[in-house]
């Protein structure tokens, strides 16, 4: 693929970075960047072909724009993705994860411009489907005053305006919806202090700062966890778009294989952790312990038992499949933070 040019928001965020990784270790793809913040970029600002925008995406309408028109694909990645901000903030998480990602829907149809777009396995919401898949499987989501689905139905619309673009103005698209992508940065330990990080994080957080290890209503919940680096891989593989076969489409981008209840994700959290000295006493002595979810996140908070993606067209269409399991994907991210521990 010849030399593309991305514009990528909320590149210093956990995909963002990854992302951005990949692109300049092994292409010689030109990214625009534009975060409010670039805390985690230091490590790619001399790259020749990457360049930043500092920023807040409420207040860059003309710099977006700008960015737009440079760009062949734009990635928008800014967005609320933890239970824990949009319970408690649905507000801000559905101005921005819609109100401000339809303005570049917008641009991009304005400009002919193709968008790749980060849906989420959580529009799947409550759906029985014993493997959800990307055309068939039914969204099913919960009451309103659970206010844990306004980030669901946030993604849900946008994934229907950008569809509804490409009927009527011909936007050249791609929806990917991760599941439980997991690895280095995917939230920092000051999030898990306050007990706002995602699961493996907020679990390690816990386990090393010998804190009690919360199990909402039991930790029965099971979900499908993704090393981020098979992620990046397929998302890769959709910006590189051999033979046009991810235009017009919807693929999930997650790990069937590793489907695990939350308490078995915090047992394998421990497990793992006891294999790195600094963290082996305190795992030792990990006390579990069971906590309704309207004491941990409130009364708005609403959930779902399992959730299980197919990625039968992820392999059909462009060739990838997962290849990263539990053990060693938890291995990995839990090495990081050791080497990281202040983050």
């Amino acid at each position: 693929m010849s030399a593309v040019k991305l514009f990528v928001t909320g590149v210093n965020g956990f995909i963002g970075t990854h992302l951005l990784e990949s692109i300049l270790t092994k292409t010689d793809w030109h990214v625009s960047g534009f975060d409010i913040s670039e805390s985690n970029l230091l490590p790619y600002e001399c790259r020749s072909h990457f360049t930043f925008r500092k920023g807040d995406i409420f207040k860059a309408d003309k710099e977006l724009e700008e960015e737009v028109i440079k760009a062949d694909v734009v990635i928008p990645l800014a967005g609320i993705a933890k239970p824990a901000y949009y319970i408690k903030k649905p507000v801000w998480t559905f101005e921005l994860d819609f109100e401000q990602n339809l303005k570049m829907v917008r641009l991009c149809a304005k400009y002919g411009k193709r968008i790749i777009f980060p849906s989420t396995s959580e529009v799947y919401g409550m759906s029985g489907d014993a493997e959800l898949k990307e055309d068939e499987s039914p969204l099913i989501v919960g009451p309103i005053v659970k206010m844990r689905w306004i980030y669901s139905c946030s993604k849900q619309m946008m994934d229907r305006m950008i569809v509804a673009y490409g009927q009527e103005q011909g936007l050249q698209y791609t929806l990917f919806r991760p599941f439980n992508w997991i690895g280095p940065r995917l939230d920092t330990f000051k999030d898990a202090e306050n007990h706002s990080a995602r699961s493996v994080t907020q679990i390690l957080y816990d386990v090393i700062h010998r804190r009690k290890v919360s199990l909402v209503n039991g930790g029965e919940q099971r979900r499908s966890f993704t090393w981020v680096g098979d992620g990046v891989e397929g998302l890769m593989k959709i910006i590189e778009n051999k033979n046009n076969r991810a235009d017009d489409e919807i693929f999930n981008i997650g790990n069937p294989a590793n489907n695990y209840s939350v308490k078995e994700l915090a047992e394998l959290v421990i497990d793992e952790a006891k294999k790195f000295p600094k963290f082996r006493e305190a795992a030792e002595n990990t006390v579990l312990e069971i906590i309704p979810s309207a004491a941990y996140y409130g009364k708005s908070y609403d959930d779902m038992q399992n959730r299980v993606p197919s990625v039968k067209k992820m392999e059909q269409k462009l060739g990838w499949k997962p290849k990263t399991g539990m053990h060693e994907l938890l291995n990995r991210t839990i090495a990081w933070y050791a080497e990281h521990e202040d983050n």
